[in-house]
């Protein structure tokens, strides 16, 4: 999306303007008159074109460059049926039902929501995907959490946290070697001057996380128990069956591309369901593409295991897609390069300066929705602004995921905000106020930035 060519060029009060007034349709909708993100995203995206027209830019540039921003998440589209593949593979392979049970035992357990916090962190280093994370592991976990009427919220909070803190400071993530690699420094020389501030956010969250999980006490031992057995009961249950959650960490570990790594993890969950089941061919294609259906006569367990499947992804890529036509368009109508220019002329402090390029990724996830150009807009827009002001270029990536990577979940049309809400079943204003580590994040690392705190100069 960063290569389309702007067609015109908005006054500063223009971009503004047209950037508020987009933001202001999408969040009412959402927020205040909850509706489904697809409608108002589709009425940004016609306004948009009105304006565009009005500018004189023809209609055949603008379409192509919707074309050109949804071309720019076509791997993610992919990796979205992928996953719908994997969730249901995974049900009938018997992963996520032991995965399941292995959670109930947890829960018996004080520090509910650290517990998911922490592990899901832990899984997420491993993986190095934060989506990974949340459609597994993060499924199973929210799963437990409607099975013991603990809060969904605040569950969903605790997931997003964890495995953004794995994607952010795992060598295998993406958005990790991305930020480092456009400033052009070493991964790990990037990983460790994030800790400064990414390991105090993971303190503070992991305390609140277990100051609000409620105590053994409120915890029916008797239900968990009932639940465990029912598993096995169903002939879910088996000791194999974490194998292909073994195989997805072995394949990223190896740096074995995402899309292989994601079809070799369900072929893995596939094969070892012959061994306690007997589907036929056709079976399977309806499990693949429809999701799998839990009969187990207990109606937790069969919610519980009731989800995946390639159709249950089509709501979340429509919204992808539309997401991205709209943040073509703000290309191609110049707003975002206006408003990026005009941002980096008024920095001229390194309070300011690191203020400015954290409220810059920030905005550019709210207005494109897309993780990804966060990072890339922001590194090369504010690059030669860090150099000018003598400071090293990892203080600049640190800024970048701070504020890029881990504020993209917390965007309700965002690619990752879709994508969970979908997964959890919880929507992304529900959860953000529990979203502890996002939120804490881009707050550090301004702060540390005014104090001039871990700021490296050349």
């Amino acid at each position: 999306m960063f290569s389309i060519e702007a067609k015109t060029k908005p006054s500063v009060f223009e971009a503004l303007i047209t950037v508020i007034v987009v933001i202001c349709i999408i969040s009412i909708a959402i927020g205040k008159l909850d509706a489904v993100p697809h409608i108002p995203i589709l009425l940004s995206i016609i306004l948009l074109i009105f304006y565009g027209l009005l500018k004189r830019v023809p209609f055949k540039e603008l379409e192509e460059s919707m074309k050109s921003g949804v071309m720019t998440g076509i791997g993610a589209i992919y990796i979205f049926f992928l996953i719908g593949i994997l969730i249901s593979s995974w049900i009938v392979g018997g992963t996520i039902p032991t995965l399941l049970y292995m959670g109930f035992t947890l829960v018996s357990a004080s520090f509910f929501y650290a517990i998911v916090f922490i592990i899901t962190a832990i899984i997420g280093i491993a993986i190095g995907s934060s989506l990974t994370t949340v459609a597994t592991v993060g499924v199973a976990f929210v799963s437990i959490a409607g099975a013991i009427d603990a809060s969904m919220a605040l569950t969903a909070g605790a997931i997003v946290s964890g495995a953004f803190f794995g994607d952010k400071m795992s060598p295998l993530s993406d958005t990790t070697n991305l930020a480092a690699s456009i400033i052009n420094i070493d991964l790990f020389v990037h990983i460790k001057n994030m800790s400064w501030t990414t390991i105090p956010a993971f303190i503070i969250s992991g305390v609140l996380y277990a100051v609000l999980s409620p105590s053994t006490a409120e915890f029916n031992n008797t239900t968990i128990a009932f639940y465990q057995d029912s598993l096995k009961e169903g002939n879910f249950v088996h000791w194999y069956a974490i194998v292909p959650l073994l195989v997805l960490i072995v394949c990223t570990y190896k740096k074995v591309p995402a899309f292989l790594t994601l079809i070799a993890s369900s072929l893995a969950a596939l094969f070892l369901s012959i061994f306690h089941t007997t589907l036929s061919v056709s079976d399977y294609c309806a499990i693949l593409y429809s999701g799998y259906v839990s009969e187990t006569g207990v109606e937790v367990i069969d919610s519980l295991l009731t989800r995946g499947g390639i159709s249950s992804m089509f709501f979340t890529i429509m919204l992808v897609v539309l997401s991205l036509s709209m943040g073509g368009l703000m290309f191609a109508l110049g707003i975002i390069q206006t408003l990026l220019g005009k941002i980096e002329n008024l920095l001229n402090s390194v309070g300011a300066l690191i203020t400015g390029t954290a409220f810059t990724a920030i905005g550019i996830n709210l207005v494109v929705g897309e993780q990804y150009l966060s990072i890339l807009l922001t590194g090369e827009a504010f690059k030669q602004k860090f150099r000018d002001l003598g400071l090293h270029p990892k203080n600049l990536s640190r800024v970048m995921e701070d504020a890029g990577t881990v504020v993209n979940p917390l965007v309700p049309w965002s690619v990752c905000g879709l994508f969970i809400a979908s997964m959890l079943d919880v929507s992304v204003i529900d959860y953000l106020p529990f979203a502890f580590f996002c939120l804490l994040s881009p707050v550090l690392t301004i702060l540390f930035g005014w104090l001039n705190l871990t700021i490296t100069r050349n």
